[in-house]
């Protein structure tokens, strides 16, 4: 986690500085950083804290907009080659925002149940992947426009989902894989370098019967 300790700039584009709780190891200007799953690029260090510029368009589709001095906030490092990879890949570019409807707790777990916007239901599968605030999570059940994911008392301690209450707005990233299987679903494999083919008879159900 980090803290945000500066805000300047207007509600339409920002630049934010933020200090993380563990020092980074070898900081480098112009790398990514994933603050509350929203990919950022550093544009300086100073210490341990560094600053980075939020677009127009990143604050329109993510919560970042109400990031304020004090804020707490997911960090993550851009994944190294030969790295573990403990969850899915994510990219940091939010698709969603997602409100958080309901808190129960099971033994030790809390389940979180979420609503989203129904356009997006077709890409989240139950025991499919999703990032949340970007923390990689598995999806316990869902609909059409909702979803619930269970969290283990370890992912509460080390990110802000603790800070989570019924009304949280949250960033929500769909799982790579399932966008381009769905984008090629509605539009054909492409045939030929330059050219794509018309639908092609591609379906769900094709895609299940192939182990997909």
């Amino acid at each position: 986690m980090g803290e945000i300790i500066a805000r300047r700039g207007s509600q339409t584009e920002s630049r934010f500085t933020i200090a993380p709780r563990l020092t980074f190891s070898n900081p480098e200007p112009g790398e990514s950083i994933a603050v509350n799953g929203v990919c950022l690029t550093a544009e300086s260090f100073e210490g341990n804290a560094f600053t980075a510029y939020a677009s127009s368009e990143t604050l329109s589709v993510s919560t970042l907009g109400a990031l304020n001095p004090g804020s707490a906030v997911n960090l993550e490092r851009a994944l190294t080659a030969g790295a573990r990879i403990g969850g899915h890949l994510v990219s940091g570019h939010v698709d969603c925002t997602a409100t958080v409807t309901a808190i129960t707790r099971q033994g030790l777990s809390t389940i979180f149940r979420l609503a989203f916007p129904r356009a997006m239901g077709h890409l989240i599968v139950p025991k499919g992947s999703v990032a949340l605030d970007g923390v990689s999570l598995t999806v316990n059940e869902c609909g059409p426009d909702h979803l619930s994911v269970n969290i283990i008392p370890e992912t509460l301690k080390a990110t802000i989902l603790h800070a989570w209450r019924e009304g949280r707005l949250v960033n929500m990233e769909m799982d790579i894989i399932g966008k381009y299987v769905a984008r090629m679903v509605e539009t054909g494999y492409p045939r030929g370098k330059d050219t794509v083919a018309a639908p092609s008879g591609l379906t769900i159900d094709f895609l299940r019967e192939n182990g997909f």
